[in-house]
């Protein structure tokens, strides 16, 4: 007995108009895939018996071929029967071939319809902001202050929000940086990561006089994106600046600017003391960014968000940044000991106005405690005698050698110092100068 066969295969999608079975049809045409490559056929003739083969070659999609062969010999009854059965399954898988190549070709165009979406296309240094944004926005977090208020007439104590402002992820112990003054009179407060996911924090510790503050949370550490620490000693005017922040309680909002001053001197909304070495920025910083990351082109901290000066009350006026070096030293002091140790002199020194009205410069001492550095080595404050007349102290009017002109001057020195080490302050006592070694010592509460 003679057999058939026939095959499934996958054909490439024909562009050129082609005939089926018929050489009319244009069904073919837009056939993807599923093919019968080859099939036997036999017909018998009622009028001779004599059963004919005929071997189609049909690739969908492409020219159909038939051919006639040779006629065979009748079969038996039971041959024909299972011509016939074999027959049948023929036709059966060839309409479940065209079938499925109908059901592709109708999908095809629709799928074809929806993905014809052109793309955005950005710039270059669009594509880069984008993607600067994406990878640091996980690493900026959203503080708020909640401070505990008692009801006048049920007594009952409760928290209300008194303020909010930003902070970053430092690394993957929990520690969160922001600004002094976005956490100060707080009674509890809570941090918001990326995911929106909330945890209550703890203070580490703070440092008023540079305005800067580190918070802990208990969050996993698969949570926690550190953000990329930067250099800021080699800043440039000019160069473009990105601010990542919360302002008015929103969502992440990315603003953009360029460095405009370096070197600026702002005083610590917490304690008036002045803040050197802050970068100037052109870039927004408004209510509720406080606290935030200024980063550079590659994504690198290079501040802190820390205040802006607008006469209008607006963000169209100069932002500031406290410098990543600056930061770095302070977060590492509180990270491990909780407080920073700074060097004093342990003086308390009269308004700059004061001496300018004297006619000399530098800083007049009003009082030297005898148990801190100056009182120690001899520094005279300002006293009355026994008339009522005021007698100057001495006028500091250098340190190491570096000249003070100011309190400011005076500030800026004593950060560049450490703990136990020994200046020559030179003062101007009466009508000469003098020249006293001080050993510098660590900074209790409200000391200079």
């Amino acid at each position: 007995m003679a057999a058939f066969s026939y095959s499934l295969v996958s054909a490439t999608p024909t562009t050129t108009s082609t005939a089926a079975l018929s050489r009319s049809s244009t069904l073919f045409t837009i056939i993807p895939k599923f093919s019968i490559s080859r099939a036997i056929y036999y017909h018998r003739n009622p009028s001779n018996g004599i059963t004919v083969a005929r071997t189609i070659i049909c690739a969908l999609g492409n020219n159909t071929k038939w051919t006639t062969a040779t006629s065979l010999t009748p079969d038996s009854d039971e041959s024909w029967r299972i011509r016939k059965l074999l027959d049948s399954l023929l036709v059966a898988c060839t309409s479940l071939a065209l079938s499925c190549s109908l059901f592709v070709a109708d999908v095809a165009p629709a799928s074809a319809f929806v993905s014809t979406t052109t793309p955005r296309k950005l710039q270059t240094d669009e594509l880069a902001t984008v993607r600067l944004f994406r990878e640091n926005t996980p690493s900026v977090v959203y503080i708020t202050n909640l401070a505990a208020k008692q009801d006048a007439f049920t007594l009952d104590i409760f928290e209300v929000p008194q303020g909010s402002g930003s902070g970053f992820v430092w690394d993957k112990q929990g520690h969160i940086v922001t600004n002094y003054h976005v956490i100060r009179g707080a009674s509890d407060l809570r941090v918001t990561l990326a995911d929106q996911s909330t945890y209550d924090a703890r203070v580490v510790g703070f440092d008023q006089d540079k305005d800067v503050a580190v918070l802990r949370i208990d969050a996993p550490k698969d949570k926690l994106r550190p953000i990329p620490i930067g250099v800021s000693a080699d800043l440039l005017v000019g160069q473009k600046v990105f601010a990542i922040g919360n302002p008015f309680g929103l969502d992440h909002t990315l603003t953009t600017g360029v460095i405009s001053g370096l070197r600026r001197e702002i005083s610590s909304a917490a304690t008036g003391r002045p803040i050197q070495d802050v970068i100037q920025t052109d870039a927004a910083i408004n209510p509720g960014n406080s606290g935030g990351p200024l980063l550079d082109s590659s994504g690198s901290l290079i501040g802190i968000n820390t205040a802006i000066y607008s006469p209008s009350g607006a963000s169209s006026g100069v932002g500031f940044s406290i410098p990543v070096d600056t930061v770095s030293g302070i977060v590492d002091q509180l990270v491990k000991f909780g407080k920073v140790t700074r060097p004093i002199l342990g003086i308390k020194f009269a308004p700059d106005q004061s001496v300018e009205q004297l006619g000399v410069s530098g800083v007049l001492v009003l009082d030297a405690p005898p148990n801190g550095p100056a009182g120690k080595a001899g520094l005279k404050p300002t006293k009355r005698d026994s008339y009522g007349r005021l007698i100057l102290g001495d006028i500091i009017t250098s340190v190491d050698g570096k000249k003070v002109s100011n309190g400011s001057d005076l500030y800026r020195i004593l950060d560049q110092c450490k703990v136990d080490e020994k200046v020559i302050v030179e003062v101007l006592r009466g009508d000469h100068i003098e020249k006293i070694p001080v050993t510098l010592e660590p900074k209790p509460d409200d000391e200079t």
